[in-house]
């Protein structure tokens, strides 16, 4: 496995989890929904990184 293919299982993990546990896509916006953002953006570092790092 490829260090971003895991960094894409982590990431569908984690909406799953915020989706069901945390209620973050729910009617209700708020702070919770920056949860949602700040999980996205961390997976775009962590695919630029990985990316980088296997055409070493």
């Amino acid at each position: 496995m490829t260090k971003s293919t895991i960094a894409i299982l982590v990431y569908i993990l984690g909406v799953i989890f915020g989706a069901l546990v945390l209620d973050v896509w729910s009617a209700e916006t708020g702070p919770k929904a920056f949860i949602g953002i700040a999980w996205t953006a961390i997976l775009l570092v962590a695919l630029l990184y990985a990316d980088k790092y296997e055409k070493k």
